[in-house]
């Protein structure tokens, strides 16, 4: 299949959109560029971009996955960025013994039936300081900025921030994250229900975002199609495929989340060096400790 023209398009790529849109022939140019491969380049861009978020203000990331297919990790706290080694070493990229167990076994199922399956990865941004993003106008929004830049990545066909979905189903007296006292009289969250994001604005709580991978659309089992070349019903033809992407896709996400978060650092506390940024950001950040502690 690798080398014969693509006349036939296969459900959930970009194939037949492409070819029409670009009326070519094939759809070998569309799954070239929109392939997941170019990806690459934003895990190492995000690399980067978490560098910029530590050394400036202290901020560090950490991905996980929470579900694969129907089966799902059972609610607990979230990793820590100390995690990360014990996350990279685990197969299905869990902390959960007993999950990750039940994940594999469903990826494994997937494959032996010749199909593929999809899930959810979450990524946590901890440090990050208070009123990155803003509330003023719609494109500089921090939660719409990390939604669409989750939603870019291939496959990804959910996002939510915080507890989303699961939100909407509460109260707004349980819904939203009083602002209470800790015991050392700092200004802190009884929850984190928005996921530290409020009207646009990172609250200084953790950045928590989720993002929900559909089934890779290559299918061992071919689906049906039709051949454009011909006019006629056809079984796509199948290209090389894995069972399950959710694992590099957590990774990726925390890519795009640092991405994100590094935009948003530099639009707040931007200079010519690391340096300048950290003495603009502490600056700031000594302004809102006087507002939120005056008899310190």
């Amino acid at each position: 299949a690798r080398n014969r023209p693509l006349t036939r398009p296969r459900p959930g790529h970009a194939d037949l959109p492409g070819m029409l849109s670009y009326d070519l022939p094939e759809a070998r140019p569309v799954l070239e560029r929109a392939s997941a491969r170019e990806t690459a380049a934003r895990v190492a861009l995000g690399a980067i971009a978490e560098q910029l978020l530590e050394q400036v203000a202290g901020v560090r990331l950490v991905s996980h996955v929470v579900a694969v297919g129907a089966e799902a990790a059972a609610p607990g706290p979230l990793p820590v960025p100390e995690d990360a080694a014990s996350l990279d070493a685990s197969p299905m990229r869990t902390l959960d013994e007993e999950a990750g167990a039940r994940f594999v076994g469903a990826v494994d199922a997937a494959k032996r039936a010749g199909d593929t399956i999809g899930g959810v990865v979450e990524v946590v941004a901890w440090g990050v300081p208070i009123g990155l993003g803003s509330h003023v106008s719609a494109h500089r929004r921090l939660d719409a900025r990390i939604a669409g830049a989750l939603m870019s990545i291939q496959s990804v066909k959910g996002v939510e921030i915080g507890d989303g979905f699961a939100q909407a189903a509460l109260p707004g007296s349980a819904a939203h994250d009083e602002i209470v006292r800790d015991g050392l009289g700092r200004p802190t969250r009884a929850s984190n229900h928005a996921g530290g994001i409020e009207g646009g604005t990172s609250n200084g709580q953790p950045v928590v975002a989720r993002a929900a991978f559909k089934p890779i659309s290559t299918v061992p089992r071919a689906l049906r199609s039709i051949d454009l070349a011909t006019g006629e019903e056809a079984v796509a033809l199948h290209q090389r495929s894995d069972a399950c992407q959710v694992v590099p896709g957590a990774v990726i996400a925390q890519a795009e989340v640092a991405l994100v978060l590094a935009d948003a650092l530099f639009e707040h506390a931007g200079g010519n060096s690391v340096g300048e940024m950290r003495r603009n950001l502490e600056s700031y950040l000594n302004r809102v400790e006087e507002r939120l502690c005056p008899n310190d």
